[in-house]
């Protein structure tokens, strides 16, 4: 039993070990941060004035 604890990989590791999921985790990022900046260009844009 005091082997299995010991040879236990933790969850942090697990997670950055995963290539995939790294890799997923990345593209999520980039996608919500570019769509946020760029939601709050346009929200933040004055009113155009026409002629």
């Amino acid at each position: 039993m005091e082997e299995s604890q010991r040879d236990r990989v933790p969850l942090g590791q697990r997670l950055l070990d995963n290539v995939l999921l790294l890799l997923l985790a990345g593209i999520a990022v980039m996608v919500l941060f570019y769509t946020a900046w760029g939601l709050w260009e346009v929200i933040s844009l004055p009113q155009a004035t026409l002629p």
